[in-house]
C-alpha cells in the first residue's frame, strides 16, 4: 500500500509511524458557547463563562489549557512525572497560554505556533519522539478564547462590530492528549501516519476570511497524504478538518473536485459542526481549542468504544498575526495531518 522511501519515509512529505505511538488519555474542556452546541457531550468540562473566575481573558484561557492537561493526564492514569515531554500552543503572542501552564506543570516544554493547526503538529512531532525512542510519554495540548484572540486580531469586543458572512468566532476551548509507548487499556487509538504541511498562500489578506486562506492548504496536504499512501478517501471513515468552518470546507470540496478527488462523503469539518446549528455564529468555529477539543472530545471516545475505525486528523492554519496584518500582508495557511486508527 505504502511507497516507502527509508524505513520511516513515505514520499517526500509523509511518514509511518512504527505501530508503537498510542493515545492512552485525552481531555477536552469548553466554554458556555461550546456547552450550547451539538457537540456538548464530549467536552469533560465547561467554563460557566468566559472568565472562569479570572480577572482577564487570556487567564481564563490558560485555565483551560492547564486543565484540559490535568484531566488527559487523569484519563491517562498518569502524573506529570511521567511526562518525558509537553508540547503546545495557542494564538495568543508569544504563546502565554502554552507557557505559563508549562511553568505550572513543570514538565519540560517544547513551545510551538502553527496558530490553528498546532494540534496536528504536536501529535506529529511527540509521535516522531515516541516513535524514535526520545521519550516513553509526550502531552499534546492546544488552547484559544473568542475574548483574548478577538481582541489580539481584529477588534475589541466593547465595540460590538459585526462579523461579515465569512467570518468565524474563536472556540474557547482546549484539547489535550498523552502519547505513550504502550498502551494503558484495550482499544487505545493509534497514530500510525502523518503529513507535514507546507505553507500555501494564495494572495488572502481578510482576516475574516480564514477559510478561504486555510483551504487551499489543507487540500494540498490531504491529496498529498492520499497520494503518498496510494488511498482513497475511502480508506478513512473521516477526514476531519480543524477549523474551515461552512465557507471554507465548501472550498476545499471544490478544490478536490477539481483534482479529481471527491472528500463530500467522509469530510467532517469541527468548525462547522461546534456551533452548528447556533444563531449568529457566522461560518463556525476557529482556533488552537476548536479542531482539539473536537479531536478529544468527540473523535477519539468514538475511536476507543469501535464506533470508528480510522480518522484522518487534519487542522489548519493561519500563519499571520497583528503585525503582518498591519503591514498589509497576505494570510499564509498551513495544514498537518495525522492518520489515527483503533487496533484491538
Amino acid at each position: 500500500m505504502d511507497n516507502v522511501i527509508g524505513s520511516k519515509r513515505i514520499g517526500e512529505q509523509s511518514l509511518r509511524f512504527g505501530g508503537k505511538v498510542f493515545i492512552t488519555g485525552q481531555a477536552a474542556i469548553g466554554g458556555r458557547r461550546e456547552g450550547e452546541g451539538p457537540l456538548a457531550a464530549g467536552f469533560d468540562l465547561l467554563a460557566p463563562d468566559a472568565l472562569w473566575g479570572e480577572d482577564s481573558f487570556e487567564k481564563a484561557e490558560r485555565k483551560l489549557f492547564l486543565e484540559s492537561a490535568k484531566k488527559a493526564l487523569e484519563t491517562a492514569r498518569m502524573g506529570v512525572g511521567d511526562i518525558d515531554f509537553l508540547i503546545g500552543g495557542d494564538l495568543l503572542a508569544q504563546i502565554i497560554s502554552a507557557g505559563f501552564s508549562a511553568r505550572e506543570l513543570g514538565i519540560p516544554f517544547f513551545g510551538i505556533y502553527g496558530a490553528c493547526s498546532s494540534m496536528a503538529e504536536a501529535l506529529i512531532l511527540g509521535g516522531m519522539m515516541v516513535d524514535g525512542g526520545f521519550a516513553e510519554n509526550v502531552l499534546c495540548a492546544t488552547s484559544s478564547h473568542f475574548g483574548a484572540a478577538e481582541r489580539q486580531y481584529r477588534y475589541p469586543l466593547e465595540l460590538g462590530t459585526p462579523k461579515p458572512p465569512t467570518g468565524q468566532n474563536t472556540a474557547t476551548a482546549a484539547g489535550a492528549a498523552v502519547l505513550s509507548d504502550r498502551p494503558e487499556r484495550r482499544g487505545d487509538p493509534i497514530l500510525t501516519h502523518a503529513t507535514v504541511g507546507g505553507v500555501v498562500d494564495l494572495g488572502i489578506s481578510d482576516a475574516s476570511n480564514m477559510g478561504a486562506a486555510m483551504a487551499p492548504a489543507a487540500a494540498e496536504t490531504i491529496l498529498t497524504h492520499l497520494e503518498d499512501r496510494a488511498v482513497g478517501p475511502e480508506h478513512y471513515d473521516y477526514i476531519v478538518t480543524g477549523d474551515l468552518g461552512t465557507f471554507g470546507s465548501r472550498l476545499l470540496l471544490d478544490l478536490a473536485a477539481d483534482c479529481g478527488v471527491d472528500l463530500s462523503r467522509n469530510h467532517y469539518d469541527c468548525g462547522a459542526q461546534l456551533y452548528r446549528g447556533l444563531p449568529k455564529m457566522g461560518c463556525g468555529a476557529s482556533g488552537c481549542g476548536c479542531g482539539a477539543s473536537v479531536l478529544c472530545g468527540h473523535f477519539l471516545p468514538r475511536l476507543r468504544r469501535g464506533e470508528i475505525r480510522r480518522i484522518l486528523f487534519v487542522a489548519t492554519g493561519a500563519l499571520h498575526s497583528p503585525t503582518s496584518a498591519l503591514q498589509s500582508e497576505s494570510i499564509p495557511g498551513i495544514a498537518h495531518a495525522v492518520a489515527i486508527e483503533r487496533r484491538d
